[in-house]
């Protein structure tokens, strides 16, 4: 089920970036409403936190909608994801959510003190069925592959002296506290200078991020973050960091990046369930593979499904029953029994054996159903509809009059079975019936969305 937060709860502190002070009230939502940053120093400032949203990843993930713009999102993203909180208005008064020490483990900790709710509508899990993958120019790569259970690995490669190679793999949720939370977030020393130029970490300082130093550091370096942090005493240690920052793993790196690839993968706006390997990651890449993962998810969902069917329950009208209402026979009888029927739709099953006549000659070899038969065998559908609204339909025969946007996406071969469903388009009036059908085997479309986008057979009496 959805959960939110039991109950209102509040932190603040610096933004990294711009320095700021800055609260944040994380207050229960609603069902439905998912995670929603509103900044409160802005007039109709609501941010979706949805990959969609991503405007920047310069060494975080920023957030935008109009003129409203939430940076640092990644932790709390995290953290909210990892615990299962699904819907959450996020309140702030600036621009970026607080650094805190770093991590997401305080946040964790905060959310776990307040408790969590559970509420009445069930998550909306998305099930991964097939391998998804993302490259970007620079190397880096994310791939997804199907699981039962969200896990995720990171694998992180600067070619540094002093931070090699890193790997961390999460396997169970329950486990991010432990294992991931405490995480901070790190640098090179080499990077910290043009950051410093631009304007940007005036909220870092060496208890909340790890600087990594694998090259001479010049007077002038030295005294800037002197300066920027506000220490007399920045140094570098014989491990490579500045300032003895004990790391809380010996791979706190590689721990630090895949808290941030489920921060940024939280923004996909629903629960996941596939295990994604991430290599050399990075905000950016972070939200183009949400982004494009989104997109997959969309499109699937934009397609027709297919209808439920139960073998082992009884038919609504069996071979003997179909026999009544249409004149086909056999070899040319070509629906098997109706699953569902209505005034105005149809659900039929075919199960395609080796031992149909015409795989004789289509194709030796290479036994392949004709599409001209599932058409028909569609057709043969809709004329039990159509001969089911009528007393007397031993009395009268259907006939085709048009097709329209006849289109096939898979070949049916012996073994499949077809579902074929096909609903009115307008009421039967004078003998004209205008239906719109598809075909699937199992959960796959054979035809296009509109196989059969205007059949008409025509009720004439016989």
């Amino acid at each position: 089920m959805q959960k939110t937060l039991s109950k209102a709860i509040s932190f603040e502190g610096n933004a990294l970036h711009t320095g700021e002070v800055v609260k944040v009230d994380l207050i229960p939502s609603a069902e439905n409403t998912g995670i929603v940053f509103i900044r409160t120093d802005l007039e109709n400032a609501e941010v979706p936190a949805l990959a969609k949203y991503v405007n920047r990843t310069d060494r975080q993930t920023i957030l935008q909608n109009g003129n409203a713009s939430v940076g640092t999102v990644e932790h709390l993203m995290a953290s909210l994801y990892a615990l299962g909180i699904d819907n959450l208005r996020v309140e702030l008064n600036g621009s970026e959510v607080p650094i805190l020490d770093g991590s997401a483990a305080p946040l964790v900790d905060l959310i776990l003190e307040a408790g969590m709710e559970e509420q009445s509508v069930e998550k909306n899990f998305y099930v991964l069925e097939e391998t998804f993958t993302f490259k970007d120019e620079d190397g880096s790569e994310i791939m997804a592959l199907p699981s039962d259970e969200f896990e995720v690995s990171a694998l992180i490669d600067y070619g540094s002296s002093v931070l090699g190679p890193q790997h961390a793999h999460l396997d169970k949720m329950v486990n991010f506290r432990d294992d991931i939370a405490s995480a901070r977030t790190f640098s090179f020393l080499r990077e910290l200078e043009p950051l410093l130029d631009a304007g940007l970490i005036k909220g870092g300082d060496l208890n909340n991020a790890i600087v990594y130093v694998d090259q001479e550091i010049a007077p002038s370096t030295l005294d800037k973050l002197k300066t920027a942090f506000g220490r007399d005493d920045v140094q570098v240690t014989q491990r490579g960091t500045l300032n003895n920052i004990e790391l809380r793993f010996s791979n706190e790196a590689a721990r630090h990046k895949l808290l941030d690839v489920v921060g940024d993968l939280a923004l996909l706006g629903r629960p996941l369930k596939a295990r994604i390997i991430a290599t050399k990651p990075g905000h950016g890449v972070n939200a183009e593979f949400t982004k494009a993962l989104a997109a997959k998810i969309r499109k699937e969902e934009s397609r027709p499904k297919a209808p439920k069917y139960d073998p082992n329950q009884p038919p609504v009208k069996t071979v003997e029953d179909i026999m009544g209402l249409i004149p086909h026979r056999s070899p040319f009888l070509l629906v098997d029994k109706i699953i569902e029927l209505t005034e105005d739709r149809v659900v039929g099953v075919k199960a395609v054996t080796m031992n149909e006549p015409f795989f004789v000659g289509h194709f030796p070899g290479s036994p392949v159903m004709p599409g001209v038969l599932q058409i028909e065998a569609m057709a043969q559908c809709g004329g039990i509809l159509a001969l089911s609204s009528v007393p007397d339909p031993e009395n009268y025969l259907t006939f085709f009059m048009k097709l329209d946007n006849v289109k096939f996406k898979a070949k049916v071969v012996p073994g499949d079975t077809l579902i074929f469903d096909l609903s009115l388009i307008t009421p039967i009036r004078r003998g004209i019936v205008h239906m719109r059908g598809r075909a699937f085997v199992g959960n796959r479309i054979n035809g296009s969305d509109y196989k059969i986008n205007d059949q008409s057979p025509r009720l004439h009496p016989s």
